[in-house]
């Protein structure tokens, strides 16, 4: 099994990926994962979005304090919450002796001015929250539903990129300590999230070599979310030997047909990804019909406690 996907690995992980993926799925699916081997895993939402709750059979958005999301039979949780710039600051303020300025500020209006008003701070303070969670003994395992490749290296390199402009003070040693966390393999992993299409392999591809050579930080992991199943031909003699009316054995032929032609358009675009990049990689099954957005995470936690990464040969 893939060190990322034990409570054996790095701390902190992130997610990160192309909007439409299903990165804030496998999130979920991969903190459940973590749990069901015993982690007590805290799971950290940046946007504001509400799936989260619902992946866990629950409703309405995550608060600024762990929430009891899923509790697993070897004893193992997952607690969620929800980490915005704007009350990352006030924490900041709040931990170094400033709360009556934080309240001002918050009563002003101008928390968000002063939060966007140093390029890359708002990065630097939102990781520097997530860099308090991994020193805190009560966990195992961080899971981070990162934003889409488009913001990911603004994230990413934000920490080093503020550390160097900063004389000194505290800005300059959050900057440090988090850039320092997430170039460290031991601590920190990043995990790229992709579907087998053309666009958003062409983009992980992209993705991956710009955080290796702008963030210098080591990917860990990609995992290939919604890869449809390739069906041996021997399904198709079955279909022959069973007893079904003309019609049903129709429709099952090009159900078959169909799928068959799916995965033939995806196998080569994972192959190319494959190809490009030298980082282990995991393929997690899609899920067509409907079916409740809880029982889909359980299951893909339970395909990520089961895989070993295919590697990149």
């Amino acid at each position: 099994m893939a060190a990322i996907i034990h409570p054996s690995g790095p701390k902190v992980r992130i997610l990160l990926g192309k909007g439409g993926v299903g990165k804030t799925v496998v999130a979920s699916a991969l903190a459940r994962a973590l749990a069901d081997q015993g982690a007590r895993t805290l799971l950290v939402e940046l946007d504001g979005r509400p799936e989260i709750t619902r992946h866990f059979g629950l409703e309405g958005s995550l608060p600024q304090e762990d929430m009891l999301l899923y509790r697993s039979p070897a004893d193992g949780c997952v607690l969620g919450r929800h980490v915005a710039a704007d009350d990352a600051l006030v924490g900041y303020l709040n931990d170094h002796g400033m709360k009556a300025v934080s309240r001002r500020l918050h009563k002003s209006g101008l928390i968000d001015v002063i939060a966007g008003s140093i390029p890359g701070l708002r990065d630097v303070l939102v990781l520097g929250k997530i860099k308090q969670f991994a020193n805190r003994d009560d966990l195992d395992a961080i899971v981070v539903d990162g934003p889409a490749t488009g913001h990911a290296l603004t994230l990413l390199t934000s920490p080093a990129g503020l550390a160097r402009v900063a004389r000194t003070g505290p800005v300059k040693e959050q900057a440090e300590q988090v850039a320092t966390l997430l170039a460290d393999g031991n601590r920190c992993g990043v995990i790229l999230v992709t579907t087998p299409e053309e666009l958003p392999i062409t983009e992980t591809i992209e993705a991956a070599y710009r955080i290796e050579d702008e963030a210098d930080i080591t990917l860990s992991l990609i995992v290939a979310n919604r890869v449809h199943r390739v069906f041996s031909p021997s399904v198709l003699e079955h279909l022959k030997d069973a007893d079904l009316d003309d019609a049903l054995a129709m429709q099952l032929q090009e159900a078959y047909a169909f799928s068959q032609a799916r995965s033939a358009t995806e196998q080569p675009e994972l192959q190319r990804l494959a190809r490009e990049l030298a980082i282990d990689l995991i393929e997690l099954p899609a899920f067509d019909g409907l079916r409740a957005e809880s029982a889909m995470v359980a299951d893909l936690a339970a395909s990520l406690g089961a895989e070993s990464p295919s590697g990149c040969t």
